[in-house]
């Protein structure tokens, strides 16, 4: 049975928020779409609510899943599943509360693979889905 993960993407616009993983740890000091495991018992959308609740100390509201990818991780087979959210504020004015990260910050969702080894390679494997969800949306508005 593969392990099951997911990502979470918070939109304004054309800009996704990401965030800086703290240094230690396989992808320690890398970015990503923010997120993590789903627990036993635990459904998808209640691991984004949980895991933004833990990391961010924000709410969030969880809407459609927009992809999904397959990844080995320490010889076990993940499944990716990531889900657009709505975060209660920007994270500007009244920053949020960080966790398990250093930094966060509101990209241009064309800037991401610009340095390809700095971002987390589960996320890149999901990016090519949410760069052509993100342009959708975009030229809908």
């Amino acid at each position: 049975m593969s392990k099951l993960s997911i990502a979470c993407i918070a939109l304004e616009g054309r800009k996704v928020l990401i965030a800086l993983r703290n240094p230690t740890g396989q992808m320690g000091g890398r970015w990503e779409f923010p997120g993590g495991k789903v627990e036993n018992g635990e459904s998808e959308r209640e691991a984004v609510v949980r895991e933004f609740a833990e990391e961010f100390g924000i709410q969030v509201s969880v809407g459609e899943q927009l992809a999904s990818a397959e990844f080995e991780h320490n010889g076990e087979t993940v499944q990716l599943h990531a889900y657009r959210i709505t975060v209660p504020h920007d994270g500007t004015a009244k920053p949020y509360v960080l966790s398990e990260h250093t930094a966060y910050k509101w990209v241009d969702i064309e800037e991401i693979p610009t340095e390809p080894e700095s971002f987390v390679d589960s996320d890149l494997r999901i990016y090519p889905s949410v760069k052509a969800y993100v342009l959708r949306q975009d030229e809908a508005v």
